[in-house]
């Protein structure tokens, strides 16, 4: 009876571990409401993360962000490299999320269509 309690003890102690780990997911460092071109708006959740280093020494950006879009759909993009602004894209690169100071747009598919454009932000008050 006692390996019982010692066991139940452990798979209590490590489900409780679990439970703590999932409770303290990052939170958004900003979150930014967009209203673009054609009456659309997205909401931009970004989150910070950890810089890496590519095999020829380059800074990889860790962080991403959360975007929900006009229709609901929510996508998670892992930030990629930019020459100027912040760049977000999937991992084939058929939807890429760009934004700069407060704007941003979205292009889509191979020939990279904005189908977001004239996106500007409005920060959404802290929670």
């Amino acid at each position: 009876m006692d390996m019982i309690c010692k066991v139940a003890c452990c798979l209590a102690l490590t489900v409780l571990a679990a439970g703590a780990a999932c409770a303290q997911a990052a939170a958004p460092v900003s979150t930014v409401q967009y209203s673009c071109a054609q009456g659309k708006t997205l909401v931009a959740e970004y989150f910070d993360g950890t810089t890496r280093m590519a095999p020829n020494g380059m800074p990889l950006p860790g962080g991403h962000v959360v975007l929900t879009l006009a229709d609901g759909k929510r996508l998670d993009l892992p930030q990629t490299v930019s020459g100027s602004g912040i760049r977000y894209a999937n991992a084939d690169e058929s939807f890429v999320f760009w934004s700069k100071g407060d704007t941003a747009f979205v292009e889509e598919g191979p020939k990279q269509t904005q189908t977001y454009s004239d996106c500007v932000g409005k920060k959404k008050s802290a929670r």
